[in-house]
């Protein structure tokens, strides 16, 4: 009995990640928990064992991207690491890092693109952004550490060409350690701006031999 009710459940968990995925490729959305509660939601599932992680949802999304318009994500994915590029070279006095799904080759149309900066002062990159006459909104993100650290950085939310631009402040020191990533638990992949400008250069050269 127990074990049809685990097939059940992974039945209900592929399900749920395959809505979750239509949902942050369909509807604005970038973050993987509203996507998992809005499709479980929606699918009626109520079981907590029948939600998926969220690397579950991100390779659901993979399979949906290579479903539907392998050429038009290639060009999207590109624009977005452009901005990303722009945004970078803009700050580039707070050592600015790319991290997340633009960085991994796995965002959708309206994923964010997240950066880390690092300043002294979190009061330097707000001047820097109003001297640029950048609008801007400003929270508290909690970040997780691998040793079950838990803090809460400074975020400014602005937009750049029509893509929101979601860069996280720490300590300079922070650069050493960087946080775990909310998809598997890892520590997260950083960029630096000229790995980015390598990624780009390696994408165009791809575009030209095809």
């Amino acid at each position: 009995m127990a074990k049809k009710l685990n097939g059940r459940s992974e039945q209900l968990r592929s399900l749920v990640a395959e809505e979750a995925a239509r949902i942050m490729a369909e509807e604005w959305l970038s973050d993987f928990g509203q996507a998992k509660r809005k499709a479980a939601h929606r699918l009626g599932v109520t079981d907590r064992a029948a939600l998926p992680s969220n690397r579950e949802i991100e390779l659901a999304v993979i399979d949906r991207q290579r479903l539907f318009g392998q050429d038009s994500r290639d060009d999207q994915l590109r624009r977005q690491r452009e901005l990303a590029k722009q945004a970078m070279t803009l700050l580039a006095e707070f050592e600015p890092r790319l991290v997340g799904a633009v960085l991994k080759g796995t965002a959708t149309e309206y994923s964010d693109i997240n950066l880390h900066l690092f300043a002294d002062a979190t009061e330097d990159v707000a001047l820097k952004l109003m001297a640029q006459g950048i609008p801007y909104e400003s929270e508290e993100k909690r970040v997780r550490y691998s040793d079950d650290r838990i803090e809460y950085r400074p975020v400014f939310r602005f937009e750049a060409a029509g893509a929101q631009v979601v860069a996280t402040v720490f300590p300079f020191i922070g650069m050493r350690q960087p946080p775990q990533s909310p998809v598997d638990g890892r520590p997260m992949r950083r960029a630096r701006l000229a790995d980015v400008e390598a990624l780009l250069s390696a994408e165009s050269a791809v575009g030209e031999s095809v």
